[in-house]
């Protein structure tokens, strides 16, 4: 069970305004270019996010370039999973595979600062502030075998190959 508060944000949001472009020099030093994440759709969302964290999104979350930079930082950043309407293929794939579950949704009833509660496996999120509860698409197996293992590499490190293990 995930537990955490939500952070609100829009539709398209692209990896553009996950990792502005002024800071792509910062592509070498992740940490730093963290503390930039959504800095051009939120400007204080750096300074606000805290471990644990979801960001809540309306439809096409994540679209444009295939930068695997932008779920990082994300991740890097305290977010622990991204609930959105619809998200981009290539950014929820890199996602996966870097151990950032993204969950498609319906948002709307979602405010900023809720706090939430998602069960994975159930495919289920409990808004505790207002009390609603709703699904999501369930996730296959081997996702979250992968995301249990923190992403795509550890899993292979683990397990050597992508054969769903018991």
């Amino acid at each position: 069970m995930l537990k955490g508060r939500a952070l609100k944000l829009g539709d398209n949001i692209t990896t553009d305004h996950i990792i502005p472009g002024r800071y792509a020099h910062l592509r070498s030093n992740l940490p730093e270019l963290a503390k930039h994440v959504l800095e051009d759709a939120d400007p204080k969302f750096a300074s606000r996010v805290k471990e644990g964290d979801f960001i809540v999104a309306g439809d096409n979350f994540g679209l444009g370039s295939s930068r695997e930079h932008a779920p990082l930082v994300i991740k890097m950043a305290g977010v622990r999973a991204i609930l959105a309407k619809s998200v981009a293929r290539i950014f929820f794939r890199n996602a996966i595979n870097l151990g950032l579950p993204v969950l498609i949704c319906n948002t709307d009833k979602i405010k900023d600062g809720d706090e939430l509660e998602i069960d994975l496996k159930a495919g289920m999120v409990r808004d505790i502030t207002n009390g609603s509860q709703f699904t999501f698409s369930k996730i296959p197996d081997i996702m979250l075998a992968i995301l249990d293992q923190g992403g795509l590499i550890p899993y292979i490190q683990k397990y050597g190959d992508f054969k769903l293990k018991e």
